[in-house]
């Protein structure tokens, strides 16, 4: 609490006090004190408003870090919360990690990555899905065409409808319509005994239709690009979570979580939409250098984070991938030797630029074919292909499942980095980094959702998501580093290799 209180007083607090208009009131309790309050709480485990306005009543450490100032009740918690905005808070977060860089405490040479998956506070019955809105939205501009057809043939009108501009196009046609209605003296009837005329039924229907369409356009706007979303917080994605208590792989509305450790702190925080992490390695790190002024020199992560785009970032910016293949635990398995199809089980002739498989037959090269991923990033696969697979004892079974001939899609850039990425984890160090990266950074999740119990988020939007976690990773480093002067353990960054 002490030492909490003695770092948090040396950061500065100009962009939280800008956030407070300059007329009214002062606020209940002073914008920096408050920080504290709520920093301190997240650390303790306490995430609720209410609960931490009874332990500003009540708890002695609380009652020390208000020094007489009136506690705050739990609207004033919850208002501070909100009003501080992932861009305050992460700047405060980022002056809290650059302490710990110009102090020594972390070495600034490697960061430890990882992610996990932390439930949102949305409902798990809120779900959209982007299949079946766009199932329901094309059985619907079916019927409007037939319906428009309809129209057409028994009022004599040109009315006209595409999917492709279906708002617009049934707004037009309601309008139209009660134009019709009003030119022909035909009242509009409601309620119980009344008889509807046929253009007043249409206009209802192609109103319908509209509210419908307005809807839809609503949800494919929210997709982002992702398969779904809850609505009552957007910003979330369904996903697969770690505790399944149900055991039916059911998914819930949760974010992807990033962190960049590095001696053991919590140097970066990410949120984000994706339900793998591939995509988020390359932003994750470029928010990280632009907020610590500092760029590191080399990254571990798992084989979640392997692709061809993030080796070749990583090239560019000069840091060194110790990165996992996404096949190096099978690479470890007798049976992997066995799986014939397998391109590491061929043998590959540079100068003829081709593959042997293992009954001898030749898989030439016989193209080029681009693939685009949802990045917008274009890699270059090389094609081979098996001339003649006639006779193969392995055709049609372990070798591959096509009716036809054996065929390769081979990146030869992606082959390359991922053999020297490959090289770097083997190594001495790189194998000191695999262990490091799994005690640090997976450590500190288990720390987070098992000793602290955060498995879900108390408020909505990825900004206030953002928030709620940038606070319970300030609490996390200050209490790793109040147990390392406990434990004399300060200027320890890496635990050693054992070696047999």
């Amino acid at each position: 609490m002490r030492l909490l209180s003695h770092i948090l007083e040396e950061l500065d607090y100009h962009d939280l006090y800008k956030a407070y208009s300059q007329k009214g009131r002062n606020p209940a309790v002073e914008p920096k004190l408050m920080f504290k309050i709520v920093v301190y709480a997240y650390s303790q485990g306490i995430y609720s408003s209410r609960k931490i306005e009874e332990a500003c009543r009540r708890d002695i450490n609380f009652l020390w870090l208000l020094a007489g100032a009136k506690a705050p009740d739990h609207c004033t918690v919850s208002r501070f919360r909100k009003m501080l905005h992932s861009g305050i808070c992460e700047s405060l977060f980022s002056q809290l990690a650059l302490y710990l860089l110009e102090t020594g405490e972390v070495t600034g040479k490697n960061i430890f990555i990882d992610g996990t998956k932390i439930e949102s506070r949305a409902n798990k019955y809120t779900f959209v899905s982007k299949k079946s809105v766009g199932k329901h939205e094309a059985r619907m501009h079916g019927q409007l065409q037939e319906k428009v057809s309809e129209i057409n043939m028994a009022h004599l009108k040109g009315l006209a409808f595409d999917p492709g501009t279906a708002q617009k196009d049934l707004d037009e046609a309601v309008k139209n319509l009660k134009d019709s209605m009003e030119q022909q003296g035909i009242p509009e009837v409601h309620g119980r005994g009344k008889r509807k005329s046929q253009l007043q039924r249409d206009k209802e229907y192609l109103e319908k239709c509209l509210e419908r369409q307005k809807r839809y356009d609503i949800h494919k706007k929210n997709f982002k690009g992702r398969n779904s979303y809850s609505k009552t917080d957007p910003d979330a994605t369904f996903m697969h979570m770690k505790d399944d208590h149900m055991r039916n792989a059911q998914l819930k509305p949760g974010y992807n979580i990033q962190i960049g450790v590095d001696s053991e702190y919590i140097m970066g925080v990410g949120v984000f939409a994706d339900r793998s992490d591939t995509n988020t390695l390359i932003p994750f790190m470029e928010r990280l250098e632009k907020n610590l002024c500092h760029k590191y020199e080399s990254v571990t992560a798992d084989a979640g984070y392997e692709n061809e785009e993030n080796y070749l970032w990583l090239e560019k910016e000069n840091i060194v991938p110790y990165i996992k293949p996404l096949t190096y635990e099978r690479w470890k398995k007798r049976s992997y030797k066995k799986e014939v199809g397998r391109r590491e089980n061929m043998t590959y002739i540079e100068e003829a630029d081709c593959y042997i498989c293992a009954s001898g037959s030749i898989l030439w090269n016989v193209g080029k074919k681009k693939r685009t991923s949802a990045t917008g990033y274009t890699a270059v696969q090389e094609i081979y292909r098996c001339e003649d697979c006639s006779g193969c004892p392995h055709f049609g079974g372990k070798c591959t499942r096509s009716k036809k001939y054996k065929q390769l899609y081979v990146s030869k850039v992606f082959v390359e980095k991922r053999e020297e990425s490959l090289k770097n984890i083997l190594s001495l160090q790189g194998r000191q980094y695999r262990m490091n990266r799994s005690i640090q950074v997976e450590g500190a999740f288990g720390v987070l959702k098992y000793d602290y119990g955060f498995r879900r988020f108390l408020i909505c939007g990825k900004t206030n998501v953002k928030t709620e976690f940038l606070l319970l990773c300030m609490g996390y480093n200050i209490n790793k580093l109040h147990a390392k002067i406990q434990n004399d353990r300060l200027k320890s960054h890496l635990f050693d290799l054992k070696t047999a």
